[in-house]
């Protein structure tokens, strides 16, 4: 069934105390319009009208869409006058899905709910039921059960005010119609604003039938109104990302310290110890152990590697069984074969560590292809940038690079040669030579040490 969405996204926010508009503040890593826009457009909506306003070229720049249409709201005047201005864009023939910018969480499978429920109806409605609905417009049902009203707090009667049903917001309707309730709108009210809700009343006033959906979880309606609601959908999202891994196979140490930021893909048996974060896309073999306080971002990592705690992977590939940390850094095009191992406080950049090569200590590898069985000393770098230009360094199979040791690049150490600790390379190595580069030793016999002056 073709349908469109209309997202309303003009407010300032003020209370998020921003020079942000408020849509664009991230949840999970994404802006929250940008999550609703990315939900519908996996159900095959063919347009999206993004109702705009404050920050609107913050929002340009930010928020993308393959069917999107900027929808510019000047004056902010109410909720049936944002959707007003993109009634043009609205087909006749086709149902429209009214959402709020603000509301970050709503799921695809509650709004094919909502989708579903519009099929039998005129005009479907996604309501909630909360346990203390104070200051909310209450939905009012016919002996039936159909929709009659929505009814604000502060209008209500006591009878009406025991009803724990309330107005979401977001709502469906034929195109037509709503363009025909959009033009009978009256600001006649305090405000002087148009109010999306008083469709509700035009619709059964003209006995229209308007039924309601409901989500599986409150927060999804949820908007945001300052950073504290923030915060709560952010833990909300975590929550349910968590819940995910551990049904997909993975054991989280504490579900409530893990922040996904993309998508994790995991096999059976993953780990995942506390506090780590997990950025783009992110995928994780069989018997993955992701030790505490680790970073991934678009990575993948091979059955049984293990990542152990406060190292950062950023565009990496860890082969099976390999090791990565304490305290490691794969930059992007770092890439490691099967077993291999790099320890503390070592960084790979655009370099790759053959089938069980090792670099322990305190190392740079940046634009360097190191061989098979390579074995590569503490504190070894490879000199790859000249201040204008970036070379490649290469190290051949069972290579053996002394600890301190400066590997200038361009340049060649051939498969099984042998670096001595505290050299300089600049030429290239033989297979199986020994290069030293380093000043000769002098020991000069009863030196004075200096004295402290007086």
């Amino acid at each position: 069934m073709a349908f469109s969405v209309v997202v309303l996204a003009a407010g300032k926010g003020t209370r998020m105390k921003s020079a942000l508009p408020k849509v664009l503040h991230k949840v999970g890593g994404v802006a929250m319009v940008q999550r609703i826009i990315n939900t519908v457009e996996q159900m095959q909506a063919s347009a999206v009208h993004l109702v705009y306003g404050h920050g609107g070229d913050l929002l340009r720049q930010h928020v993308s869409g393959n069917n999107l249409n900027w929808c510019l709201q000047a004056e902010q005047l109410g909720t049936g006058h944002a959707v007003q201005q993109a009634a043009d864009h609205v087909k006749d023939d086709e149902d429209v899905l009214i959402l709020v910018g603000d509301a970050p969480l709503i799921r695809q499978q509650t709004l094919e709910r909502l989708v579903s429920v519009k099929q039998q109806c005129d005009l479907a409605l996604l309501t909630v039921e909360l346990p203390d609905p104070t200051g909310m417009g209450r939905i009012v049902r016919s002996a039936d059960g159909n929709i009659t009203a929505i009814v604000e707090h502060k209008d209500a009667t006591d009878e009406q005010r025991a009803i724990n049903e309330i107005n979401t917001g977001m709502m469906m309707m034929n195109g037509a119609d709503l363009k025909r309730w959009l033009k009978a709108l009256s600001n006649d009210n305090a405000q002087g604003e148009y109010y999306l809700t008083d469709v509700i009343a035009m619709a059964a006033a003209q006995g229209k039938v308007i039924q309601a959906a409901q989500p599986d979880e409150v927060v999804e309606t949820e908007g945001v109104n300052n950073r504290v609601h923030l915060a709560k959908l952010e833990r909300a999202l975590q929550r349910w990302n968590a819940e995910t891994l551990m049904h997909g196979g993975a054991t989280l140490a504490d579900p409530a310290r893990i922040d996904v930021r993309g998508s994790v893909t995991t096999g059976s048996d993953v780990f995942i110890d506390v506090n780590c974060v997990f950025e783009g896309e992110v995928t994780l073999g069989d018997n993955v152990v992701i030790g505490p306080n680790c970073v991934l971002k678009d990575c993948t990592v091979a059955d049984n590697a293990v990542i152990e705690a406060n190292s950062m992977l950023d565009q990496a590939q860890v082969g099976e069984a390999c090791t990565v940390g304490p305290y490691a850094r794969l930059r992007p095009g770092a890439i490691m074969h099967k077993a291999a191992k790099v320890g503390n406080f070592v960084e790979m950049k655009k370099a790759v560590l053959g089938e069980g090569a090792k670099a322990n200590h305190l190392t740079y590898l940046g634009d360097a292809e190191v061989g098979e069985g390579a074995n590569i000393g503490a504190g070894t770098i490879t000199c790859n940038y000249d201040g204008v230009n970036k070379s490649t360094t290469q190290i051949g199979k069972n290579a053996f690079i002394g600890s301190n040791s400066a590997l200038v690049a361009p340049v060649s150490i051939a498969d099984n040669a042998t670096v001595g600790a505290g050299s300089v390379i600049t030429a290239n190595v033989e297979d199986g030579a020994l290069a030293i580069a380093r000043g000769k030793q002098r020991n000069i016999a009863n030196w004075p040490r200096p004295k402290k002056k007086s």
